[in-house]
C-alpha cells in the first residue's frame, strides 16, 4: 500500500465529501479510492469513514488521521519543492482560498505570481470564513485572503498580512436620462454607453438604501453579518431582501437582469466597472470599513512556493493593485 497516496485520498474524500467527486479529483475510479481507504483502515486498525448510502463524514479516530495526513502531505510537497527548484525558481503546488467577495483579488494575485514564478501552480478556492479558518488550522490551504477581525488570527496561530480595508457599494441600474436624446450618429460610429467608471454618483446612507429592492448573500455568509450590522446601525433592521444568494456572481447577474440592487464590496465592483448601465453608489452613514488580508499557518515552515507568495504579497507594486482594484484610496495598510 502506498501510504501518502491513501492519505491524499482521504484529503479528497474530506474536501469533496462524495466518493466519486473525490475520485475524479484523484484521477482514480471510486472503486479503487474505497479500497485504498479500506487498506488503511486495516493499517491503523480502526474505522476512518462514516459508510452509508453515501458519505456520512469521518469517525473521531478519522479526523485523527486525516489531521495527520495533511501534515504529511505539506512535509512532502515541501520536501518536493525544495528538490524540483532551482535557485531563485520555486516549483510547485499553492493552495490558497478566499472569502467569495475577495475572490477577484485573490484571482488576481494568483495570476501576478503565476507571471513571476511560472514554475507555480496555484489552486484558487473560494471558501466561507468557517472553511477558510479551518482549512488553515488543517494544513488543507496554504495562503488565505479574508476577514482578519474574526476570532483573533493570531490566537489560532496564523501570521497576518494586511491588504485592505473593504469598503461597500450600492450597486445598481444607471438612471435613464432625462434630458432629450440627440439624433443618433450613423450606426458604424455610435458611441458606446457610459461604463461604470463614469456612472460613480453621490454616496447613499445605509437607511435610505434598506428602502431599495435589495439581492443580498445568504445569512450564513459573513458579509452578509456585515452587512445586517450595517443596516441595524441606519435604523432600518430588519431588512428583508428581495433575492438572497450564496453566489457573488448572482449580485451582479440580478442587478443587470432585473430591478434589484446589490450590496458590493470595493472589489467586487472593480469586476464591472466596465458594464454599461449600471452605477456603484458609496454606501454612507455609517462607513463601514472591513480589514482583510492573507493569512497563513505561523508554525510550519512554508515551501518555496508560499515563500514566493509571501514576498509577492508585501511587495509595493502588489499593494498598488490591491489599492487600485480592491478599495478606496489610501484604504491599503501599512504592510510593516
Amino acid at each position: 500500500m502506498n501510504i501518502l497516496a491513501s492519505l491524499r485520498y482521504l484529503a479528497a474524500l474530506a474536501e469533496h465529501r462524495h466518493f466519486g467527486r473525490a475520485a475524479a479529483a484523484c484521477h482514480i475510479t471510486q472503486p479503487a479510492l474505497s479500497n485504498a481507504l479500506r487498506a488503511l483502515e486495516a493499517e491503523f486498525g480502526v474505522a476512518i469513514v462514516r459508510r452509508g448510502r453515501a458519505y456520512a463524514g469521518l469517525t473521531p479516530e478519522g479526523e485523527q488521521v486525516l489531521a495527520s495526513a495533511h501534515r504529511m502531505l505539506h512535509e512532502q510537497e515541501r520536501l518536493q519543492q525544495q528538490l524540483r527548484s532551482e535557485a531563485g525558481q520555486p516549483r510547485g503546488r499553492l493552495r490558497m482560498a478566499a472569502v467569495p467577495t475577495a475572490m477577484p483579488l485573490l484571482s488576481r494575485f494568483a495570476a501576478r505570481l503565476r507571471a513571476r514564478h511560472p514554475g507555480i501552480v496555484p489552486t484558487v478556492l473560494s471558501m466561507s470564513s468557517l472553511e477558510l479558518e479551518a482549512g488553515l488550522d488543517h494544513l488543507a490551504i496554504d495562503l488565505a485572503l479574508g476577514y482578519t477581525g474574526r476570532q483573533g488570527p493570531a490566537a489560532r496561530g496564523l501570521q497576518t498580512w494586511p491588504q485592505l480595508a473593504e469598503h461597500y457599494v450600492l450597486l445598481g441600474r444607471a438612471p435613464a436620462a432625462t434630458t432629450p436624446a440627440p439624433p443618433r450618429p450613423p450606426r458604424a460610429s455610435r458611441a458606446a454607453p457610459p461604463a461604470l467608471a463614469q456612472a460613480q454618483t453621490e454616496p447613499i446612507g445605509w437607511a435610505e438604501a434598506a428602502r431599495l429592492p435589495l439581492c443580498l448573500l445568504t445569512p450564513e455568509m459573513h458579509n452578509r453579518a456585515i452587512v445586517d450590522a450595517a443596516f441595524a446601525a441606519a435604523g432600518a433592521s430588519p431588512v428583508v431582501p428581495a433575492i438572497e444568494t450564496n453566489s457573488v456572481l448572482t449580485l451582479v447577474v440580478a442587478v443587470q437582469a432585473g430591478d434589484v440592487c446589490a450590496v458590493l464590496p470595493g472589489a467586487m465592483a472593480d469586476t464591472v466597472r466596465g458594464q454599461a448601465g449600471l452605477q456603484a453608489r458609496p454606501l454612507v452613514a455609517p462607513e463601514v470599513r472591513t480589514p482583510i488580508g492573507f493569512m497563513a499557518p505561523a508554525a510550519v515552515r512554508p515551501s518555496l512556493a508560499l515563500q514566493a507568495a509571501i514576498a509577492l504579497l508585501q511587495s509595493a507594486d502588489w499593494l498598488a493593485e490591491v489599492q487600485a482594484h480592491g478599495g478606496l484610496p489610501g484604504a491599503v495598510p501599512d504592510p510593516r
